[in-house]
């Protein structure tokens, strides 16, 4: 896949490969180096080079609805200032006695801002760990708590939902007694999975700070504060020291205390995004538009999700608004998976809804219509779903594929995902009456019940 990448990308002149597997890699004779030949002759120090505070510090790419990436831009000093702040604040860093586990994968924002920029701007000691919470055996993460004295762990719902299925038996071979303070990121907590985290992985002693924001946000926005800030089971609690938040409705005014609408921050923060690389108009259109008044001056971030507030003013995300899944707490557009299934050869059509996932959050489910009379079986959705893996990545694999002669659409041609939801989530069917092909819902219906879900 990087050959492949390189080949399109002539500005690269050389990759340093580490060896991992002892697998036979092919290597390019001058552009490729090993690099265990090259560590050897490098300075034991290096001096760090001098940037601007609105120089560029990385592009992290998120999904879209158009299914074309957006490229967020971040620059090195309101990034850093936002995410060291936040980290400090948040997780309540003692910097000499505290041992910090960020368990995010490195390339994902949460990685960036919590498992590098930040820990390493405050001087944390961290644990990095690159591998599966179940190798060698479900016990690992509370075998690395122990062994390192963790005082601090950041993990997903979905990890402490895996967990909780497990059983709390993996726990209890484990001295945990090390842990102050617990968090969570990348989707909301059910308040199931929010009290089991207190009680068994923190003994009821430890404070949960359930975390909301964003790539873009570049760092923490809804968080509570540690011994300041009284928790409930669910919520987010409230914004941060210094970061406006609001909850509006479609004409983009507050909603009382006890309603539910759109989440936007109302003033300039820190971390903020400062751009889509290559594209400003999309920028502004993205995140700019729909709630801003430029002729009154007065502009505003829409997040894209949605969120309540209720009667204490404390904000429950209610998750996206628009067409983009989240899975494990990534972020996935369905036109983006729809796309990658009808480049296969064997596709003629393809609709992908999120469906509610107790492990997950969601799951990515997709129908599937074949060209000319092609029959599909388990071995092409086997097929299909590693041809996304290779488009996208392995997160945005279908959990299901149901191969359906045709696609439930209304006379003028559009899709009706909302049944197609109904179907992967097993609910009464919606109202129909408006479809063009009314009887092919009830057939997809029933071979979705006969398609076995592949079992990873």
């Amino acid at each position: 896949m990087v050959d492949d990448a390189l080949s399109r990308t002539p500005s690269v002149e050389h990759v340093v490969v580490v060896r991992r597997t002892g697998a036979t890699v092919p290597m390019t004779a001058g552009r490729d180096v090993w690099y265990h030949e090259v560590v050897p002759d490098q300075r034991a120090e290096c001096p760090a080079t001098e940037c601007g505070a609105e120089d560029l510090l990385f592009l992290l790419h998120t999904s879209g609805t158009t299914a074309k990436p957006k490229g967020i831009v971040h620059t090195c000093g309101g990034y850093l200032v936002g995410a060291a702040t936040s980290h400090s604040m948040v997780f309540d860093l003692h910097e000499t006695e505290d041992v910090y586990w960020c368990t995010a994968d490195i390339g994902w924002v949460t990685g960036h801002s919590y498992v590098v920029y930040g820990p390493l701007a405050n001087g944390a000691t961290s644990v990095l760990y690159e591998g599966a919470p179940h190798y060698p055996d479900r016990d690992r993460y509370w075998e690395i708590v122990e062994r390192y004295g963790v005082t601090t762990l950041y993990t997903a719902p979905t990890s402490i939902r895996t967990f909780m299925k497990w059983g709390d038996e993996h726990l209890a071979k484990h001295d945990l007694s090390s842990l102050r303070l617990l968090g969570t990121v990348g989707e909301p907590i059910n308040p199931e999975a929010w009290m089991w985290y207190r009680d068994v992985v923190g003994g009821g002693r430890c404070p949960i700070v359930d975390t909301w924001w964003q790539t873009e946000t570049g760092g923490l926005m809804i968080a509570p504060l540690p011994g300041v800030t009284t928790t409930k089971p669910g919520s987010a609690t409230v914004p941060l020291p210094g970061i406006a938040a609001d909850v509006v409705d479609e004409n983009g005014e507050s909603v009382p205390l006890g309603q539910g609408g759109y989440l936007v921050i109302t003033r300039p923060w820190p971390s903020m995004l400062r751009g889509i690389y290559g594209d400003d108009d999309r920028f502004v259109e993205t995140y700019w538009r729909r709630f801003s008044r430029p002729d009154e001056g007065r502009w505003v971030y829409f997040a894209g999700d949605g969120a309540k507030r209720d009667l204490d003013g404390y904000y429950w995300l209610l998750g996206r608004v628009d067409d983009v899944m989240n899975v494990s707490g990534h972020r996935i557009s369905t036109l983006e998976v729809e796309s990658a299934l009808v480049d296969h050869p064997a596709v003629a059509e393809a609709a992908v809804i999120g469906r509610a996932d107790a492990q997950t959050g969601q799951a990515i489910a997709a129908f599937v219509t074949l060209r000319g009379e092609r029959e599909g079986d388990s071995a092409l959705i086997d097929e299909l779903r590693e041809h996304v893996a290779a488009k996208i990545g392995k997160i945005a694999r279908p959990a299901s594929i149901v191969f359906t002669p045709e696609l439930p659409k209304t006379r003028s041609g559009k899709i009706m995902r909302r049944l197609l939801r109904d179907i992967s989530e097993s609910r009464k069917l919606g109202d129909v009456t408006t479809l063009a092909n009314e009887s092919v819902v009830h057939e997809i219906a029933e071979r979705a019940k006969s398609t076995p879900a592949p079992e990873s």
